[in-house]
């Protein structure tokens, strides 16, 4: 581990209001949905504000070459079974025409124009969460006007980040293949080098990009000029994907995924998220129980980790496109399923754990209005930089997503296929009562994002912390990562030596992270009080914030 992965602890930003509150990885971008609520826009409305913020200000987490992830509530409960939150699951398809060595079943590419497979559903997920807004939500704010700061922020430029640095030099080497990634120093090294922490970067082309989409609509992206720029980019650098593709990109609007929980309900994405994931291992920590056990104790982080392989070894089974392969989510958040999961689980012995872990950067926001409408989102584009190949002279960095996809012909559920979405890793989430939405919550993480999930939401619904300090608290990061290839648990450091000499005793290979480590996410949470106070804060290992309008 370098010195590098690591911030120094630091409290989080938190923020506290009525009128409405946000919170993001970005600073920008939290100052872009705040002012979106101060000008009387809705949750929905202050959300793409942060989102195309974020696609300028955290390029190597997110983009408009990558996929999307919203959950959408309602202030005031419907009609009975009307309170379920809208799910928008925004994943590009694999292309029509995926290369025949893909299709005779060989390797795909982690990184280069052969990873660039799907199409990138960002807008349009953006575009159908605006839909809901003006039809439903009452939303009266213009489109141009929200993407006009992320405009102002291409063009005019703004600050390296801390965390952009981190995954500019642990990319370095890498990034000098300008095979792989094709175009890329063109956009995101000026004058030969990655702009230094507090430099000020700037990218024209995306601003140009970002200035189609405020005049011509989402679907800009999809079918118009752009679209064609677009599309001729990705074939010039050599990916599969057409503008017939884009045009065919489509997002998925179904209610939300739910499990009770405590006095509660949990709600996420459904397949090919692995939300089902998150709530299998909520559900069966629900059933061990956690009242018996300290917070923090050996015994705590024991039950989580051995939750999460019970339920990762449903997930690496079953979870996949739901329009391709069946995909039996009543079975595995039925009660007997969980119960048995539940009951395999020994306080005082580990199970080994040999599966392959998946790795993957997102950005994670959210926002609460006056109306108590709420909504809870990530965004990605896979890898760190993902595919590393830029769509032409557009700016937009094209995502990897195809990368997660299992080899054609295989048996996996999660096998190529054209114009199949690939298994994904995000799952945003909503912890709802009375059908009113009381926390939003997500984080950014791959593999990581059910496991930092487990941790957030035992801390904030079993023992009662507010999000400052249920995102202060150490986490911890099972399996493999892409820069520890060891099957071992890794947990941050000031969990204390007495809990990882237990851990060891009950058979975890247990391996320490810095305190407040970016390997253990970067989530936020905002919580929301019956009488409509909300408060919010972002994780200590980013530079984002919580602000309230």
């Amino acid at each position: 581990m370098t010195a590098r992965e690591s911030v120094p602890p630091a409290p989080p930003t938190c923020a506290i209001g009525r009128a409405g509150l946000v919170t993001s990885p970005h600073t920008l971008a939290s100052a872009a949905g705040r002012d979106v609520l101060r000008q009387g826009g809705n949750a929905i409305e202050a959300g793409i504000a942060i989102a195309a913020m974020l696609c300028v200000t955290m390029p190597h987490f997110t983009g408009l070459g990558g996929d999307g992830f919203w959950l959408l509530a309602r202030g005031e409960p419907g009609d009975v079974g009307d309170d379920t939150p809208l799910a928008i699951s925004g994943i590009g398809q694999a292309a029509r025409h995926v290369p025949q060595a893909l299709r005779d079943g060989g390797a795909i590419p982690s990184r280069g124009p052969g990873s660039a497979l799907t199409t990138a559903a960002t807008v349009a997920a953006w575009e159908a969460a605006y839909r809901v807004s003006r039809e439903q939500w009452g939303g009266t704010l213009s489109w141009a006007s929200l993407l006009a700061p992320a405009i102002s922020a291409a063009e005019d430029g703004f600050p390296t980040s801390a965390s952009q640095d981190f995954w500019y030099a642990y990319r370095a080497e890498e990034m000098r293949d300008a095979s792989t990634w094709q175009g890329f120093a063109r956009e995101f090294l000026p004058d030969g080098r990655a702009p230094a922490v507090g430099e000020r970067f700037r990218q024209p082309a995306l601003a140009w990009t970002l200035r189609r989409l405020a005049d011509g609509g989402p679907r800009e992206f999809y079918e118009g000029e752009l679209a064609t720029r677009l599309a001729d980019g990705l074939h010039a650098a050599g990916s599969p994907i057409t503008r017939d593709d884009l045009a065919a990109t489509r997002v998925h609007l179904t209610p939300a995924l739910t499990l009770p929980y405590g006095d509660g309900v949990l709600a996420t994405l459904p397949p090919p998220t692995q939300g089902v994931t998150t709530l299998q291992i909520m559900g069966i920590l629900a059933r061990l129980g956690l009242k018996d056990c300290a917070h923090g104790s050996a015994t705590y982080y024991h039950r989580l980790v051995e939750a999460v392989k019970q339920a990762f070894i449903a997930r690496d089974r079953y979870v996949a496109d739901p329009a391709f392969v069946d995909v039996p989510v009543t079975t595995l958040l039925s009660d007997w399923y969980l119960s048995e999961a539940a009951s395999r689980i020994d306080d005082r012995v580990a199970l080994d754990w040999p599966h392959r872990f998946r790795e993957g950067d997102t950005v994670y926001f959210a926002a609460t209005d006056a109306a108590g409408r709420a909504i809870s989102v990530l965004q990605t584009i896979y890898f760190d930089w993902g595919s590393g190949v830029m769509a032409g002279d557009t700016g937009v960095l094209w995502h990897n997503r195809g990368a997660a996809f299992r080899p054609a012909g295989s048996a996996h559920p999660n096998a190529l296929v054209p114009c199949k979405r690939p298994f994904h890793t995000l799952n945003p989430g909503m912890y709802l009562r009375a059908g009113r939405a009381r926390l939003l919550y997500g984080t950014q993480g791959a593999d990581g994002q059910p496991q930092t999930l487990s941790a957030l939401l035992t801390r904030l619904i079993d023992y009662g912390m507010p999000p400052h300090e249920a995102l202060s608290h150490p986490r911890f990061l099972l399996g493999r990562t892409f820069s520890d290839s060891r099957d071992n648990l890794k947990l941050e450091r000031d969990a204390g030596e007495a809990v990882f000499v237990s851990l060891a005793e009950r058979g975890h290979a247990v391996a320490p992270l810095p305190p407040h480590s970016p390997l253990a996410g970067q989530a936020g949470v905002i919580a929301i009080a019956e009488d409509g106070l909300a408060s919010g804060a972002h994780d200590p290992r980013s530079d984002g914030a919580a602000m309230a309008a």
